[in-house]
């Protein structure tokens, strides 16, 4: 319960530029562009990758569980919405 309260105060209310280069190590490993996503700045729970109409993948970052415990869920995420394929074209 105490660990509950905890997270609920540190609920992240806006994705700033830390999350985003955090981000961006995801992007790079995985081989797929900065252009290719889109990360809105209202962070959501739960987070939330989703490929959109356009091809490009959006990003949604989670606003209870820390970046750093996020960042491999966002990993497995993107592997999964981006199939066997692999990359977007940009």
């Amino acid at each position: 319960m105490a660990a509950a309260m905890r997270r609920a105060d540190c609920m992240l209310t806006a994705v700033s530029l830390n999350e985003i280069e955090k981000i961006f190590t995801v992007l790079e490993r995985l081989d797929i562009s900065r252009e290719a996503v889109v990360i809105p700045l209202r962070p959501a729970v739960p987070g939330s990758v989703r490929r959109l109409p356009n091809g490009k993948f959006e990003i949604i970052v989670d606003a209870q569980l820390p970046i750093d415990e996020w960042l491999p869920v966002l990993e497995l995420r993107l592997k999964s919405v981006r199939g066997p394929r692999g990359g977007v074209e940009s």
